[in-house]
């Protein structure tokens, strides 16, 4: 039936349906002598479309009836598979191919990596395959090398993808997007776009997939000035941007504390996706704006756009973020009446901060009960924090030392217990704290925080003294804490994790990440400008008491993304109403 082949290639090409596909497939069976027709390429066509369309059961079932599958069969079997996210069968047919004597090519390598990729394997099939890659002659390969950059950076071995990267002589706009891609997935932001730098030295042009991660990078580290200048080049030089990219936009200006940009960049959207609906969704509740997130989710709705998991969990935030209690407990009840989802983690966390947050300290904690199984220990942290808001220590130390005996390895959970202690006065139980992490070698997590200034990002960590500017930068914060002082602040040293006298607490609370990075800002801007600064860690009590009255003394309005939020001081006030 081999001269049958052309017209059967010619109707698969056309019928990529499933159903269709099994139509075609059908008709084949029943006009051949055989279970399947000897014609390669329509075998493998046959078996690809089947592996495109999800169904692997059938391809398989092709696969296993023939007898002697040649290089080509298994190379467009490991391809399909490789990138219909099925790694596990890819790499089993690669090993099935070498054992049958066959040799790699491009071809079977790049789609083998991609595999590897997928399943964060580089630490051990990916680098078996590298080796394997090498001394077959591909080392220097373009297409090879390029998914091993990829490979590499999703398995968080940026060091070795990097490695990769600068030993190659020739690099495509696909190998400098994998390289800035990593950076960026990783939360190496500003390597990222010191990469991004380095490509336009190399005189190679960014598209579309470069701009995507370079505006999601400017959204990590809140670098405005060039997430603004990233948008006018997409406007420059994309012709007709897609969803994705208005989609970073928006996400950009979001994060970088431009709500109403971002508004205006999803107006400009034709036909938004979930994706866009949930990156405004999610703009609004960093920035308080609860109602407005709420009205986006309804409309979202009212176009036909159905939530998804993360869309729920942004409007479950913002609710909790605005007191609008009821709201959020309508969209969690959506979850599983709507849309059939069963909530994750950051369902339950997002509930027990919509609950506690908001004074139902009791009804968090009946939810916290009704949890199938003990809590997941970020659902605890958030009870921990809403203790923390309504002053209920005891209830909050109860629950922080379930979540000790959860992880008791995190340095985290101490701390949470130490500020506990601290704020109830038990200052015997916060030293206690300290010894046990201690004894266990444990070191609370490095606090840092970024500032952009004329387009370069500048980065402080919690007494950092490496900036060329720190000698001024201590003298000013010096003189801005006298200031400070004068119209009532009085350092938090409740919460310092260090046995010191309060003298040496203060000093210790003074040169936070934050309290740097403001006093950099305001040195290095012109009178009256707007202050943005985004920070890694929860804010302190302290910080945010200071900041509310630096913003008083200098007349500016300072914007701080913290973990959680935004927090716009203004007039020695904060949005957050001093509850975040």
């Amino acid at each position: 039936m081999s001269h049958h082949s052309p017209t059967y290639l010619a109707l698969l090409k056309a019928n990529t349906n499933l159903k269709q596909l099994k139509q075609v497939h059908g008709h084949i069976i029943t006009t051949t002598s055989s279970l399947y027709p000897q014609s390669t390429p329509l075998l493998t066509k046959l078996l690809s479309l089947y592996t495109f369309s999800g169904s692997i059961y059938h391809s398989l079932h092709i696969f296993n009836s023939i007898q002697n599958p040649d290089k080509f069969l298994y190379n467009s079997f490991i391809r399909a598979s490789a990138h219909c996210n099925f790694p596990h069968h890819a790499l089993l047919l690669l090993s099935l191919m070498l054992n049958s004597g066959f040799s790699l090519c491009t071809f079977s390598l790049t789609s083998a990596i991609k595999a590897c990729s997928d399943l964060s394997a580089a630490s051990q099939t990916g680098r078996e395959i590298h080796a394997r890659a090498v001394l077959a002659g591909f080392g220097p390969d373009l297409y090879v090398q390029t998914a091993l950059v990829t490979m590499y950076a999703k398995s968080n071995d940026l060091e070795t993808s990097r490695k990769v990267f600068d030993h190659m002589t020739l690099k495509s706009v696909t190998t400098w997007n994998a390289m800035i891609s990593g950076y960026e997935q990783n939360g190496w932001s500003v390597e990222a776009l010191s990469m991004l730098r380095l490509m336009r030295s190399a005189c190679v042009a960014p598209d579309s997939a470069t701009l995507v991660s370079a505006l999601s990078a400017c959204a990590q580290i809140g670098a405005l000035d060039m997430g603004e200048s990233l948008e006018s080049e997409t406007h420059a030089t994309i012709h007709n941007p897609g969803v994705e990219l208005h989609t970073a936009i928006l996400t950009m200006y979001g994060r970088c504390g431009k709500v109403d940009k971002a508004r205006e960049v999803f107006e400009m959207i034709h036909n938004p996706n979930v994706v866009s609906y949930t990156a405004l969704i999610s703009a609004y509740g960093m920035h308080g704006q609860g109602e407005e997130a709420v009205h986006a989710f309804e409309r979202m709705k009212a176009h036909g756009v159905h939530p998804n998991a993360v869309t729920l969990t942004a409007v479950l935030s913002a609710c909790a973020h605005s007191g609008l209690v009821y709201e959020g407990l309508e969209a969690y009840d959506s979850m599983t009446k709507c849309y059939g989802m069963k909530p994750s983690v950051e369902h339950r966390v997002a509930m027990v901060d919509l609950l506690g947050r908001n004074g139902f300290l009791k009804e968090a904690a009946r939810f916290i009960e009704s949890i199938p199984g003990e809590p997941q220990p970020p659902v605890l942290t958030a009870m921990i924090g809403a203790c923390m808001v309504h002053k209920r220590f005891d209830m909050g130390v109860e629950f922080a030392k379930r979540l000790l005996s959860l992880e008791p390895d995190n340095p985290a959970h101490y701390v949470l217990l130490s500020n506990l202690y601290a704020a109830s006065g038990r200052a015997d139980r916060v030293e206690m704290v300290r010894s046990m992490m201690t004894e266990r070698g444990l070191k609370k997590q490095p606090g840092f925080s970024s500032i952009e200034v004329k387009g370069e990002v500048h980065v402080f960590w919690n007494g950092d003294k490496s900036h060329p500017s720190s000698e001024r930068i201590y003298e000013e914060l010096e003189e801005l804490v006298r200031r400070i002082r004068k119209v009532g602040y009085e350092p938090e040293t409740g919460a310092v994790l260090h046995e010191m006298e309060d003298e040496e607490k203060e000093y210790a609370l003074r040169f936070h990440s934050e309290k740097l990075a403001i006093v950099y800002g305001l040195m290095s801007s012109r009178e009256g400008e707007e202050i943005r600064v985004v920070k890694n860690l929860r804010m302190c009590e302290d910080c945010h008491s200071a900041i509310k009255l630096i913003s008083k003394v200098v007349g500016r309005e300072i914007l701080v993304r913290d973990k959680l939020r935004f927090h716009h001081f203004r007039d020695g006030a904060c949005s957050c109403r001093d509850c975040w």
